[in-house]
């Protein structure tokens, strides 16, 4: 088990989020599960969203255990089916008349095969963005209202280190429906090095998350919205992805134990998505994590600015044109 070298004193000045409504998505462990029980435990109403499973009624039992006084809700969502967000999204609306102050797009895979999901896209592409990009749209009225009601609201997503390599180009065949058809899975010694068909794709579902704040940014900006768009990254966090993984054939076992002895743990590792969530001072259009390097793997949470190589409008406007055709429906601000 990884300590937490930074974790405790970040909490301890946190400040209260007992007026907020926060949404999370993947809190049956590592940095969402932190995130929950963080905004618990700060007197958040929190609102859980994971795909039904004994791990996520572990994790609701635990957080509700854990908090009794809390305001807790578990919502059934899928992000692997764009029919399962949409009933997600629906069941989060009537929960939540008071509006949605937070709304945290946090679940990932990584390095999953070249598999389809059953709306056709990639398995990566589509749990780590396209799900998240239509949450987002069917929420914003939510969040827009909590943002007129409490001065503003926030769309905080997840990205990663991998976000700059091995591209740093966004590919529009990554964000169509050519799931199953990008690559293959590449062979063990690829994956063992974190290159090969598995991480280009996860390459360009960590790049889409920055895109996608960047893109959401702009257009929050140009229509006066109190709603803000941030984006974090963990570091090197040691937490379940890696397991499923190596299990899923992504990483090798015997390289991924030597090569977790660098990680900082899921606590740390949730300091900057829970900065992009909470802190008086974070500004729409900021990205939070250890550093904005390659290298950046542990370490305290620090806020620096999006960058030029996804801040761009060719690739903001590929990003939000692709998306909104996948996903079967205009977003409109």
């Amino acid at each position: 088990m990884t300590r937490s070298k930074h974790f405790p004193a970040f909490k301890a000045a946190l400040p209260a989020m007992g007026a907020k409504t926060v949404a999370i998505t993947g809190t049956t462990s590592g940095t969402g599960k932190v995130a929950a029980h963080t905004m618990a435990e700060l007197g958040a109403k929190v609102l859980v969203l994971n795909r039904p499973s004994d791990r996520s009624t572990t994790a609701l039992d635990e957080l509700t255990a854990t908090f009794p006084s809390a305001e807790v809700h578990s919502v059934e969502c899928d992000l692997q089916s764009f029919d399962s967000v949409t009933a997600a999204a629906a069941q989060v609306t009537e929960l939540c008349p008071e509006g949605v102050d937070v709304l945290a797009n946090n679940a990932g895979v990584m390095a999953l095969g070249d598999v389809a999901t059953v709306d056709g896209f990639d398995v990566q592409m589509q749990t780590n963005h396209l799900s998240h990009f239509l949450l987002t749209r069917q929420l914003m009225p939510r969040l827009q209202l909590a943002a007129d009601e409490r001065g503003e609201a926030r769309v905080v997503n997840h990205s990663s280190v991998a976000r700059m390599t091995p591209s740093r180009l966004l590919q529009s065949m990554y964000l169509e429906a050519n799931g199953g058809d990008l690559g293959g899975d590449g062979n063990p010694v690829e994956n063992m090095m974190f290159s090969g068909p598995r991480w280009e794709r996860y390459n360009q579902s960590k790049l889409a998350n920055a895109a996608f704040t960047a893109a959401l940014h702009h257009r929050l900006q140009e229509a006066d919205s109190d709603v803000k768009a941030l984006v974090a990254h963990p570091g090197l966090a040691n937490t379940h992805l890696q397991k499923t993984s190596v299990k899923e054939g992504g990483m090798g076992s015997l390289f991924t134990n030597i090569f977790m002895r660098l990680s900082q743990s899921p606590e740390d590792g949730a300091m900057g998505l829970i900065s992009a969530m909470s802190l008086a001072d974070a500004k729409s259009g900021r990205f939070y994590g250890p550093g904005s390097g390659a290298m950046a793997i542990r370490g305290k949470a620090i806020p620096f600015a999006l960058e030029p190589y996804y801040d761009n409008e060719a690739t903001r406007e590929l990003l939000w044109s692709k998306s909104e055709e996948a996903t079967g429906g205009p977003f409109t601000i």
